[in-house]
């Protein structure tokens, strides 16, 4: 008995190493190769990015020359530095001295995906394998990236033509309320987090996001909650009136995603109350009675709702817990963001049962886990129609957006030739499969984006002047 439970184990663990390995040789076979190379080909519809207006980017760094994007700022404002400490760039740093300190930031997250999705941007724009990168090669590397942002006619060149995307949506949470395209290839997002805390005008210190400041440019009160209603009425009007062609919500990062029915009496009471004077289940009544109501003027506006869901405050944020609101609005289109990391197998049934009007969005994932975003795909694909997966880079600079692009269409690619591998698929349907993921999907379900396709005309987007 004990051999044949020794050879039934063995057995097992030959599988699953044989298994192993044909995963990763996948890249080395000839239908990965042609599929990735399809893939590559799609011109992208990327739902999900935070690209600043370029005087603006974020990976802009205080240096004794000025403000320059250097490699510092590169990974400073990549999702590494979420995980793992960037040495800072100190005000009397030259390369040599940051560097000297850096280079030591990588050793402990080489295998980590959130520090490989960038290093596709390094080989592929400047020829520079990060892995193995010298002293020497660090340097010229710092100073090309400095050259390549003196003009932004590099981020225009990596973003459609390196990356090959056609279309990006753009949550512009630092301006949220101004709806203007800083890039001609932009998509504008409405980004409605503040409104679902706006219990008082003294809770916002940035004019930006506050709903009180808009209604006063526009004459509105904000006397009640009635007032309140009246002017997120006019907040999704002017937001679809300027081109904004969905919501965003990332919530999750804030508070559980359990959104309760609540009654307007419940709302009503916190209304024009200072958060502190509120006791919690105060504050999360007025905070479920606002998001049901965008619910409505979702489906209302046909502005679909994207929703953060997983990686974020994660006792609150697996997207089961956004069932009841889900079923309870058929008519609004819910986008599920990040494929509600970890629980990828939560999000597929929730696709499953509801797909008529809710859809999966696979922004993110592979730079959180690229082996868990390979596994999504795969059930994903077994578990409900593909044309309910999208993706988006959600990076904000040229070399992470290249990188995440890269990222998605290799994981797409990889799961794809294991599936044609396998026999379940045959490779024509896995083609169209990747198309309509990197591209199609967004267009069914944002069929007003095909008027500004551009590609097809053989346009070539440049700057038409430093914005």
């Amino acid at each position: 008995m004990q051999t044949l439970r020794f050879l039934v184990i063995a057995s097992i663990a030959v599988l699953l190493s044989a298994m192993h390995a044909g995963a990763g040789d996948t890249r080395s076979t000839e239908v990965y190769k042609r599929i990735k190379a399809q893939v590559d080909a799609v011109p992208a519809i990327d739902t999900h990015d935070h690209l600043w207006p370029f005087e603006k980017l974020p990976s802009l760094t205080e240096t004794k020359a000025g403000k320059v994007v250097n490699l510092h700022g590169v990974w400073r404002n990549s999702y590494l530095s979420w995980y793992n400490s960037i040495s800072p760039w100190m005000p009397d740093d030259d390369f040599d001295s940051w560097w000297g300190r850096a280079k030591h930031n990588f050793d402990n997250v080489r295998s980590a995906s959130f520090y490989r999705y960038q290093l596709p941007a390094f080989q592929d724009l400047y020829g520079v394998d990060f892995d193995r990168i010298t002293d020497a090669e660090a340097k010229q590397l710092n100073e090309r990236i400095i050259a390549n942002y003196k003009d932004q006619k590099w981020l225009y060149h990596v973003v459609t033509e390196r990356a090959n995307i056609e279309l990006m949506f753009n949550d512009p949470y630092w301006s949220r309320y101004e709806f203007v395209l800083w890039y001609p290839w932009e998509v504008k997002v409405f980004n409605v987090n503040p409104l679902v805390q706006a219990t008082h005008a003294a809770e916002f210190s940035n004019p930006f996001d506050s709903p009180f400041v808009f209604a006063a440019k526009h004459g509105m009160p904000m006397d009640s909650l009635d007032d309140y209603l009246k002017v997120l009425e006019k907040l999704f009007t002017e937001a679809k009136d300027n081109g904004a062609v969905c919501l965003k919500s990332t919530l999750a990062y804030l508070r559980t995603l359990k959104f309760e029915r609540v009654s307007r009496e419940a709302a009503e009471k916190a209304f024009g109350k200072r958060r502190t004077a509120l006791s919690e289940q105060e504050i999360k009544d007025f905070e479920d009675f606002i998001f049901w109501r965008l619910c409505e003027l979702s489906a209302k506006y046909e502005l679909p709702f994207q929703i953060h869901t997983g990686q974020a405050r994660i006792q609150g944020s697996n997207p089961m817990n956004l069932v009841d609101l889900i079923e309870a609005n058929p008519k609004t289109k819910f986008i599920l963001f990040h494929g509600g990391f970890p629980w990828v197998g939560e999000t597929a049934v929730i696709v499953q049962k509801h797909g008529f009007h809710v859809w999966v969005d696979s922004v993110w994932l592979p730079e959180l886990s690229y082996s868990m975003a390979k596994r999504a795909f795969h059930e994903w694909l077994d578990a409900f129609p593909s044309n309910r997966i999208m993706w988006g880079a959600d990076c904000n600079h040229a070399e992470g957006i290249y990188g995440a692009t890269e990222f998605h269409r290799r994981c797409i690619s990889e799961v794809l030739a294991e599936k044609v591998t396998a026999g379940d698929l045959i490779e024509v349907h896995a083609v169209r499969i990747g198309k309509q993921i990197m591209r199609d999907n967004a267009l069914d379900l944002f069929p007003q984006l095909k008027e500004r396709l551009w590609k097809h005309k053989g346009i070539k987007m440049e700057p038409t002047a430093a914005k």
